[in-house]
């Protein structure tokens, strides 16, 4: 693996893919992934994104890596965060994304970049990832948009056996592993950074469809990934982003008329909740049911739906060539 931008001429081997791996005090994983990435197949760049990590992430990666495949961030950008940092200094032609807590099989990023070669009109290829204590069943093949406009994971559940062993047609890619064409990627607006955690992912997808591009799923791309390992799914916080940055992607991506509709929705909801509870009517136990989070997110996804909304942006087309690989 090696590092920094391509030299001029012909892009081959290394100078194909960089793939970005963000970490925020991934210590107890991070080590397992990089592993991984080690022995793969395909020649390609590596750039960690090391979060302001304090667990001794930092000098785990000075023994792992040399100092220039490592972006050290003065503060924890979050997932969104760190990727918008890495896409400045991509040098390739395409980037690939990596979770902390996966470890990709030796063709992981083989597989992609042959599902990529000659396909002009995709700019996403998104992995088969696999659960880490259940690797016979699927984490997600992609993301897409219930009709309830909330983000899944698709085949999630489903039996690792049942995933067809070709390319198909999804929404949307997970962060988690998927290779992006850098050039369409950034003329869709980037990561957006302030999402910080969770549908990142579904709006760069959707924002990359809307600019006519579409996204791939590739099963034989296979990554073993620790579900949830980096954050806790029933904390507050994942609850927290989950339903603002829910919200703003709407703004940012669906017709004109579902965000409004989702915003009162999600008002009714929350009085819907608070009546039950002043009625000693039972209500979930979980975060997301809770008066306090969720005007908190409501209120800011609302301060910051001006913003978001000036970067709804029309289609951006970027000539289509397809890459040779070999």
């Amino acid at each position: 693996m090696t590092a920094g931008p391509p030299p001029a001429g012909a892009r081959t081997g290394a100078d194909l893919v960089t793939v970005v791996m963000i970490t925020h005090r991934g210590a107890g994983f991070v080590r397992a992934a990089l592993a991984g990435l080690a022995v793969q197949s395909a020649p390609h760049r590596l750039l960690v994104v090391d979060n302001a990590s304090t667990d001794g992430t930092a000098q785990l990666l000075t023994s792992l890596i040399p100092p220039e495949q490592v972006l050290t961030m003065g503060e924890n950008t979050g997932f969104a965060g760190g990727v918008a940092a890495a896409l400045e200094r991509v040098r390739t032609p395409f980037v690939a994304l990596l979770n902390d807590d996966a470890v990709p099989d030796r063709e992981w990023l083989a597989a992609l970049l042959s599902a990529a070669e000659g396909d002009s009109g995709a700019a996403a290829w998104t992995s088969l990832l696999v659960l880490a204590d259940r690797p016979d069943t699927v984490n997600n093949i992609g993301a897409a948009l219930n009709d309830k406009w909330y983000g899944i994971d698709v085949g999630a559940g489903e039996p690792v056996s049942k995933v067809p062993h070709r390319v198909l047609d999804v929404f949307g890619f997970c962060g988690g592993a998927a290779l992006l064409r850098t050039a369409a990627v950034r003329a869709v607006g980037g990561f957006p950074a302030e999402f910080f955690l969770y549908y990142e992912d579904l709006d760069t997808s959707w924002r990359l469809r809307r600019a006519g591009w579409s996204i791939r799923s590739v099963p034989d791309s296979v990554v073993v990934h620790r579900h949830a390992a980096t954050t806790d799914r029933r904390s507050a916080l994942f609850h927290y982003y989950n339903e603002r940055n829910r919200l703003l992607m709407l703004i940012r991506c669906a017709p004109l008329s579902v965000a409004p509709t989702q915003f009162a929705r999600f008002l009714l909801t929350t009085a819907s909740l608070t009546m039950s509870r002043a009625l000693r009517r039972p209500v979930p136990d979980e975060p997301n049911f809770r008066l306090g989070l969720r005007l908190r997110a409501v209120r800011d996804a609302a301060r910051m739906a001006p913003g978001q909304y000036r970067r709804r942006r029309r289609p951006v087309v970027v000539r289509r060539q397809p890459v040779r690989v070999r």
